[in-house]
């Protein structure tokens, strides 16, 4: 069962952990790029801000974006300004979360996200822990998929597992780091590919954050995932 609250309290840690870090470079080191293609260290932490911003949205029952758009155009603008403001404005929006999460709500209740998806209210705290957690490693300032908290790995692992099952275009996968496998993929008779990795590599190749040439891949070539 999703708690919120425990995941309220996560997001607040993480963003906390992402504020120490990010307050330690300086305003160039914010326009060097970052490791998503085509963004810079002040895209992503634009992103994370309006990120905090939509989620409000989300949460009060408003369209998370006017439109994809007017997203892209809000990043654009915001990625150029100096640390500081960079700071101010995610850790502001990222209270305006907390605030918000902290409300008296009907958190069984079915909410619309991005391009039509529908989720419960009760998931959109882990939502935000993911796009923090993720774009914190994106930045590429020393933080990295084996730092991530064991817990978040873990749960991650198993929504990107869930969000491929069933999937036309991924072949029958069983995911294993050893200890612990999960199933992917179209219902098929099909024999499954196995994907072994550590628990990094495995999130990281699901997650579209590793290339899965860490992994070891028995049965088939690595499947293609489509992108999130």
């Amino acid at each position: 069962m999703i708690d919120h609250a425990h995941d309220l309290v996560s997001v607040r840690d993480a963003t906390e952990q992402l504020l120490t870090a990010v307050a330690k470079l300086d305003n160039a080191s914010l326009a060097e790029p970052s490791r998503l293609p085509g963004w810079s260290r002040g895209h992503v932490l634009a992103h994370i801000a309006r990120n905090a911003d939509a989620l409000v949205n989300v949460l009060e029952g408003r369209p998370m974006y006017a439109d994809a758009h007017v997203r892209d155009a809000d990043i654009e603008r915001d990625a150029p300004r100096p640390l500081d403001v960079q700071l101010t404005d995610v850790r502001e929006s990222a209270a305006l979360f907390q605030e918000t999460g902290a409300a008296p709500a009907d958190w069984s209740r079915t909410v619309e996200l991005r391009n039509g998806v529908t989720d419960s209210a009760s998931r959109v705290p882990f939502r935000r822990w993911a796009e923090v957690e993720l774009h914190h490693v994106d930045l590429g300032i020393g933080y990295e998929l084996e730092d991530l908290p064991a817990e978040f790995t873990e749960r991650e692992t198993v929504f990107l597992v869930e969000r491929f099952t069933g999937h036309p275009d991924v072949p029958p996968t069983r995911l294993t780091d050893g200890t612990r496998a999960w199933h992917t993929g179209r219902a098929s008779e099909e024999p499954e590919v196995t994907v072994t990795g550590s628990p990094a590599d495995l999130l990281g190749w699901l997650a579209g954050r590793r290339d899965g040439s860490g992994l070891t891949v028995v049965g088939g070539p690595l499947p293609s995932l489509p992108p999130l």
